[in-house]
């Protein structure tokens, strides 16, 4: 029995681990206790050595001064602060009233915030409670089907899990030991992929069954003008005149730096746009020249200063001028600043933000040190080892590694968050994708995408529990599971195209490998 235990020590300390998750035991303490029990065993059998646990001081004051983890409380801080302070609420009606006449025009614009929400908050219990509260009665009350409606709103929560500022591709990057910054600026396509793939979805609803997504009756839009008109025209020509602006200046900007990098370019291009659409907008309404509709004012004033906030935050960490905790410092102070703006900080508003972040950076933070313990005591076991062999010697190369690795991360996404699988399996799969020559930005991005659905999967999905939460009692929750699934798919589609055509996530050059050749059938052996 001993000789067997010795032999197989890893495997059995995982399957452990995977007994006390089940069991419903807290992760952070099932981690550490799994680690020290396995620890003090292979002390006894003679497989580690006393010292190895001496080094579990030093590992965990690493994790208290990692600076990279400071980025989680900023981001969340600022996601918190815009959440309660009405900005979600100002863009749903103001973007439901521009996409109104459209066939499930108040489902685009759930899609719309809801990107624009995870761009500015990163947490996805604010995105889907706020959206919940806001746009479920709405759809409800103008004919929405409920499975749609509640769908939309659960997965438009959720893009807050790929795109930038994402808290779980800070964990990630963390975890990989690679850098946040890259690892925002490789998830930024895939994110507005999905975002595209969920509008195609209502889009193609709109179309099969048009009943279930009808456009707003007129008497529910009252930002028309004085004669009737929308005022769409209007919003239509200062678009062409913001991108004009944006345009000519890019030129500008290339010919003083003609080695400049594009996404510097677009950042500064787009900036200049942006900030000329609200100088007009702001001269129209205080000099009441009426070249602007109430429409196209609605908009610059309540789109506009998130989008200001983004710009300073992804802005400035993409063109390297900041780090993501120091955006992240600006990505709060910005959102106390808006909200300020609004008269709308109270001490009441920022002590629950307070709170609520000091909660989840706790939740974090333990979960970590049980997992240093637990990774640490499985190393010293060579369960790494086991882990290395067992995905190498999978059928199919480095496509039947990521086929495996995903479908693994799938099931297990039922009974877990996606910090504890980021926290769990992430640092056992990464070497080994490291060692078979895959990119770790783009094997990071993928598996962030694979997490996302740990939100939406029925029946454990966090997102479906929040929208029950908020939904009224004529939302079963049968309505809000069935509404999931095809979202579910639209995530795991995405997951696949990223497998297929690796180039959807962009990684820098300087660190890309040739993944073309990496990712055929080779011999893993």
């Amino acid at each position: 029995m001993t000789a067997f235990l010795i032999a197989n020590m890893a495997p059995i300390m995982f399957a452990t681990l995977v007994l006390f998750l089940l069991s419903g035991f807290p992760v952070a303490f099932a981690l550490a206790a799994n680690g020290l029990f396995f620890g003090f065993l292979g002390i006894e059998f003679g497989l580690i050595k006393p010292e190895l646990l001496q080094a579990l001081p030093n590992r965990i004051f690493g994790i208290m001064s990692n600076d990279t983890l400071l980025a989680i409380p900023f981001f969340t801080f600022m996601g918190l602060i815009l959440e309660r302070s009405g900005m979600a609420e100002d863009l749903l009606e103001t973007i439901g009233q521009l996409f109104g006449p459209l066939r499930g025009g108040v489902a685009y614009a759930v899609i719309f915030v809801g990107a624009l929400l995870a761009a500015t908050t990163g947490v996805v219990a604010a995105s889907v409670i706020s959206m919940g509260l806001i746009s479920l009665p709405v759809m409800l009350r103008y004919g929405y089907d409920k499975k749609v409606a509640s769908g939309v709103i659960a997965a438009s929560g959720t893009l807050a899990q790929i795109i930038p500022p994402s808290l779980v591709l800070i964990v990630m990057a963390d975890q990989l030991g690679r850098s946040v910054g890259d690892m925002y600026q490789a998830a930024f396509i895939p994110g507005l992929l999905l975002t595209v793939m969920y509008a195609g979805y209502i889009l193609l609803i709109s179309i099969i069954r048009p009943t279930w997504v009808p456009a707003l009756p007129p008497e529910a839009r009252n930002l028309r003008q004085s004669n009737g008109d929308s005022g769409v025209n209007s919003l239509l020509a200062l678009m062409l005149v913001s991108v004009g602006a944006s345009f000519a200046f890019s030129r500008y900007y290339l010919s003083g730096h003609p080695d400049a990098p594009g996404d510097e370019v677009g950042i500064y291009s787009a900036g200049v746009g942006i900030a000329g659409a609200f100088v007009l907008a702001f001269i129209n309404r205080k000099l009441k020249i009426g070249l602007l509709s109430r429409m196209a004012e609605q908009v610059v004033f309540v789109l506009i200063p998130p989008l200001a906030l983004i710009f300073l935050v992804l802005g400035t960490i993409f063109i390297g001028v900041a780090t993501p905790t120091e955006g992240g410092g600006m990505g709060a102070f910005g959102a106390m600043v808006l909200a300020m703006m609004n008269r709308r900080l109270s001490w009441d508003l920022t002590k629950q933000a307070m709170n609520s972040t000091s909660r989840l950076s706790c939740f974090v933070m333990f979960i970590l040190i049980g997992s240093t313990v637990f990774s640490l005591v499985f190393r010293g076991v060579n369960g790494d080892l086991w882990v290395e062999h067992l995905l190498t010697s999978l059928p199919g190369g480095n496509v039947g590694f990521l086929i495996v690795v995903n479908i693994m991360f799938f099931v297990l996404a039922f009974f877990l968050d996606f910090f504890e699988l980021a926290f769990i399996l992430v640092p056992l799969v990464g070497p080994v994708a490291e060692k078979m020559g895959i990119d770790l930005i783009w094997f990071g991005v993928l598996l962030g995408v694979n997490m996302q659905t740990s939100f939406m999967h029925p029946p454990f999905g966090f997102a479906l529990f929040y929208l029950r939460s908020v939904a009224p009692k004529e939302v079963k929750t049968s309505d809000i599971y069935w509404g999931a699934i095809p979202f579910v798919l639209a995530q795991v589609i995405m997951v696949a195209l990223i497998i297929a055509f690796p180039n959807i996530v962009s990684v820098d050059k300087k660190n890309q490998h040739q993944r073309g050749s990496k990712l055929k059938h080779t011999d893993a052996g």
